[in-house]
């Protein structure tokens, strides 16, 4: 099997909802021959559910990834590249180019818009592939850049990497010793900067996306009721979480 696909499939089965899918079947397995067994999955799968719901827990693990890079403003020297990091999308000919991008995908797009504005001196380099359509995620998002009035020649793509590991290993020999810039979802932040690194090239961090704007705001009542949004901000938080670690375990190996 792929490693690409393979990895895809453990890290699907690990998710919080599906921990607690496999804990009611579970629950369900044992009722009868263990009961004491079946109401501890029980519980373990209430208290994952409503936990992983709780805005309060949820704010506080996205906020420990979030926080660790700063909004890009402007850089005291030319930027050669702006990298943007392939997100997703979902093809329809029917709908505009910009319609067919995820919203992580469209997130990144318009901060790397908001640079470029600012270093109209940069090329820009978009990165992806998309194992479900013809076009890659990369020629996906040059197509959207161009169609809100980005210079065509000024935007490299980079079609071929399935991961963040892939981007950094395929992007980074062309970026190096270069002043470049790095755009990619705040949550993502930290683990493509750290496999940038460790191919030699020092990015500017531009995160975007932002789950969490403000973890210090004033909440009102419905702050501490569990809600569906933060169940999938939980998830994502756990996703980068267990990529992180995977990262750690490889760079022990390494």
């Amino acid at each position: 099997m792929d490693l690409f696909l393979l990895k895809k499939i453990i890290s699907t089965f690990i998710m919080p909802i599906n921990i607690v899918i496999i804990l009611l079947i579970l629950s369900i397995l044992y009722f009868q021959k263990r009961p004491s067994t079946s109401f501890k999955c029980l519980i373990s799968a209430f208290l994952l559910l409503v936990l992983s719901s709780m805005p309060v827990v949820s704010d506080h693990l996205m906020v420990s990834i979030e926080d660790n890079y700063e909004a890009f403003t402007r850089s005291s020297k030319p930027v050669d590249y702006i990298i943007v990091l392939g997100g997703w999308h979902q093809r329809n000919d029917t709908l505009p180019v910009t319609n067919q991008l995820s919203v992580d995908s469209l997130q990144r797009l318009v901060e790397v818009i908001r640079i470029y504005k600012l270093h109209p001196e940069a090329k820009i380099i978009t990165s992806g592939h998309h194992n479900t359509d013809t076009v890659s995620n990369a020629q996906k998002m040059k197509m959207a850049l161009v169609l809100l009035g980005l210079p065509e020649q000024k935007i490299i793509t980079e079609n071929f990497p399935k991961d963040t590991e892939e981007e950094a290993q395929l992007i980074s020999p062309r970026v190096l010793g270069s002043n470049v810039v790095l755009v990619t979802n705040a949550d993502h932040m930290p683990r493509a900067i750290k496999y940038f690194q460790t191919q030699g090239v020092e990015p500017i961090p531009a995160p975007t996306g932002h789950w969490v704007k403000n973890i210090n705001s004033p909440k009102s009542w419905n702050y501490y009721i569990p809600s569906s949004k933060k169940l999938q901000q939980t998830t994502v938080a756990w996703y980068e979480n267990l990529g992180r670690f995977v990262q750690w375990l490889k760079g022990l190996m390494l």
